[in-house]
């Protein structure tokens, strides 16, 4: 059974917790799930980045291996990298210093992509040819520069 503030109703605590700090009451602050909050608001903010990260990368593989398929095709590729990419663009504007963590996050966000690519690719219609696991690459081809390149989609 729940028997704080925080436990029975988050909102609540929430303001709470903003009216103490803005009333320089830190006596009363309950600082263990403040501290809980503030590491799990960084980690949201991290986990936005590698989701974004993660369906642009898997749009720009299915570009780069789907050179052939018809522009009808590939609308809905561009489409999904422009607006991921504006994402990832507006995550490293709203918070500077996730730029420091970009390069881990291509890193942690490819293998999902790659496994996300290939899925996609398999579902491939229309005669269009559907390339091999093995066309795919297991390492990130795409540099941090062309990866935020708002022209660049993989070709």
């Amino acid at each position: 059974m729940p028997n704080t503030l925080y436990d029975q109703d988050l909102q609540l605590w929430i303001e709470q917790t903003i009216q103490q700090l803005q009333n320089h009451q830190f006596e009363a602050l309950d600082i263990e799930h403040l501290i809980e909050e503030l590491v799990d608001l960084g980690k949201a903010d991290k986990n936005a980045l590698k989701s974004n990260l993660t369906i642009l990368l898997a749009h720009l593989l299915k570009l780069r291996l789907g050179h052939d398929v018809p522009d009808s095709m590939k609308v809905s590729c561009y489409g999904s990298i422009l607006e991921h990419r504006q994402r990832v663009l507006n995550n490293l504007a709203d918070t500077p210093s996730l730029k420091s963590f970009l390069l881990e996050a291509v890193e942690k966000a490819y293998p999902d992509a790659y496994k996300l690519a290939i899925k996609e690719g398999k579902l491939a219609k229309f005669g269009v040819r559907i390339p091999q696991e093995t066309e795919y690459p297991t390492v990130c081809p795409f540099s941090i520069d062309q990866i935020l390149d708002e022209d660049f989609y993989g070709l």
